[in-house]
């Protein structure tokens, strides 16, 4: 320790007095309190934090194939977040068109190619063809999160809608832009009574307050709207059979 010597008032005698420098105590502080950046470095990069799905509002889903040529194949839904409005509302439009355009008495011979539009807007004669317009609405919407299966590839989730059920439960329907296991045979269905030939697929989902449940498809019955819940749905899900099993979230 540094000393200085310092004159006594009483005898006028000299003695040592300790005396700490300035310099001493600014690096004794300085050592105590290292700066952010000295802390930083030495501690390393921080890592990035984790957050649980429902805090960036995604959802998971795994479950396993029903009622098809090879039952219990494993299924994983990824939900990257439901659709908007904005998203929604094209394709619930989509499946109820205005009333369509009589055309005018002896214009069927003028018209030719063009007195009849087809595809989306319409179908022979003119008249509407709402599954048309609901299939252009699917493909043009934006990719929402993927399904997976044994196909090679993934099926992208187009609209994604989901509300609470009275029991608790949650009630989930999601669109793809593809028709469910439309290349593989390992999803035709077993003892269906009718199959459609959508180029989409439309699956609805109960799920109970334990968060468990099953599924069912547009493959084996029709989509309709759901005017109270202003989305599209499966005609009859009571009567359709479950093409996916063990759902759970």
């Amino acid at each position: 320790m540094d000393t200085k010597d310092t004159k006594d008032t009483k005898d006028g005698g000299w003695i040592a007095f300790p005396f700490v420098s300035l310099v001493s105590v600014v690096v004794t502080l300085v050592s105590l309190n290292p700066t952010p950046t000295q802390a930083q470095k030495g501690a390393g990069p921080v890592p990035p934090v984790s957050r649980p799905a429902a805090a960036t509002g995604e959802v998971n889903l795994t479950a396993a194939s029903a009622n098809v040529s090879e039952s219990g194949s494993p299924v994983t839904i990824h939900i990257l977040r439901w659709s908007t409005d904005e998203e929604r509302n094209p394709v619930v439009a989509a499946l109820t068109p205005s009333a369509p355009v009589t055309a005018p008495a002896g214009g069927g011979a003028r018209g030719g190619r063009g007195g009849a539009r087809r595809g989306a807007a319409g179908g022979a004669g003119g008249a509407p063809n709402p599954i048309a317009a609901l299939t252009a609405a699917i493909d043009r919407a934006p990719t929402l999160g993927y399904i997976w299966t044994r196909d090679i590839t993934g099926y992208s989730i187009k609209y994604a809608y989901h509300v609470p059920l009275p029991d608790g439960g949650e009630r989930i329907v999601l669109a793809t832009n593809r028709r469910l296991g439309g290349y593989s045979p390992a999803w035709n269905p077993v003892g269906a009574p009718a199959v459609t030939d959508y180029e989409f697929t439309l699956i609805e989902i109960r799920l109970d307050a334990r968060g468990r449940g099953e599924g069912k498809t547009s493959v084996t019955t029709k989509v309709v709207v759901d005017n109270e819940a202003r989305t599209v749905a499966l005609e009859n899900y009571a009567a359709t059979p479950a093409l996916l099993q063990n759902v759970s979230r």
